[in-house]
C-alpha cells in the first residue's frame, strides 16, 4: 500500500505557507527546549499561538514523525525524524563499520553470550551503531538518540562527553566502581542492558560494547561484565 503522504498534491507555496512553516519550526524548538512531555496547552501559552493553531501544527508534526506523543498521550516529545536530521547534519569522525578482525571478535562473543551484543562509537554527542547484533537487533535506535539516559550505551556516551546531568554523574560513579554501566528497561521489566567502554590510548571513551538481554543477567552478570571487558579491549583499537 502506497504511503498516504506520497499522494499529497505538490501545490506551489502560497503566501501564507512560509509563516506556517516558521510556526511549525518554532513548535519543534519549543518542544526541544521544554523537554519530553510538554503539553499542547503549555506550548500554546509559551508561543502565544491560538490553541487550535497549536493543535493543528502538533498533529502535522506527529503525522510526519517529527514529534511523537508520550505513552500516556498527554504530551509530546521529539520524534525519529529529528534524530535522523541531527545525525545527518553532524560530521562523523568514526568508521562506518568495524573492520573484519574486530567483527570477528564480536562474532565470537555472540556465540558465547545468550543475548544481543552491539558495538557503538561516539562522536561528540552523536552515537553511531557500528555493529548491531543481527539476531537481537537494537530495540529502539530512535529513542536511544532522543533519550540516551534510558540505555546503558547512551549513559556511557553522556559520561564520555562530560555531560553534567544526573544520569551521567550516576553513570560515571557506576563505571568507576564496576567497569560497566547497567540499565533495566522499565517499560519491559524483564530486560536490560549492560555497556562497557571502548577506550582510546589516552583513557578517553571512544565508544561502547553493549549486551542486551534478560534482566537477571544484566544485574547479576559479573562474569558477563568481565567477558565484555575482555572483548572491548580487543575491539577498542579498531574504533579509536
Amino acid at each position: 500500500m502506497a504511503d498516504a503522504r506520497a499522494s499529497r498534491p505538490q501545490a506551489a507555496l502560497s503566501a501564507r505557507q512560509p509563516r506556517a512553516i516558521h510556526s511549525a519550526l518554532t513548535v519543534l524548538e519549543a518542544v526541544a527546549e521544554l523537554g519530553a512531555g510538554v503539553t499542547a496547552r503549555e506550548l500554546s501559552e509559551r508561543l502565544g499561538l491560538p490553541r487550535a493553531t497549536t493543535y493543528r501544527l502538533l498533529n502535522l508534526l506527529v503525522e510526519d514523525e517529527y514529534l511523537v506523543r508520550t505513552p500516556d498521550l498527554s504530551g509530546f516529545t521529539l520524534g525519529a525524524k529529528v534524530a535522523q536530521l541531527a545525525a545527518a547534519a553532524a560530521p562523523s569522525h568514526v568508521p562506518a563499520r568495524l573492520p573484519t578482525l574486530a567483527r570477528d571478535l564480536v562474532a565470537d562473543a555472540r556465540l558465547s553470550v545468550r543475548g544481543g551484543v552491539h558495538v557503538a562509537a561516539y562522536d561528540d554527542r552523536r552515537l553511531q551503531l557500528l555493529d548491531e547484533d543481527p539476531d537481537f537487533p537494537f530495540s529502539d535506535p530512535a529513542r536511544l538518540a532522543r533519550e540516551p539516559e534510558r540505555f546503558a550505551l547512551g549513559v556511557l556516551m553522556l559520561v564520555a562527553v562530560g555531560d553534567n546531568g544526573p544520569a551521567a554523574s550516576a553513570g560515571a560513579a557506576e563505571l568507576a566502581q564496576s567497569g560497566g554501566i547497567r540499565r533495566v528497561d522499565m517499560t519491559s521489566p524483564g530486560y536490560g542492558c549492560l555497556a562497557v567502554p571502548l577506550r582510546r590510548s589516552d583513557g578517553g571513551i571512544a565508544g561502547g560494547l553493549a549486551f542486551s538481554g534478560p534482566r537477571h543477567r544484566v544485574l547479576d552478570g559479573d562474569d558477563l561484565l568481565a567477558r565484555l571487558r575482555r572483548v572491548a579491549d580487543g575491539v577498542a583499537p579498531y574504533v579509536t
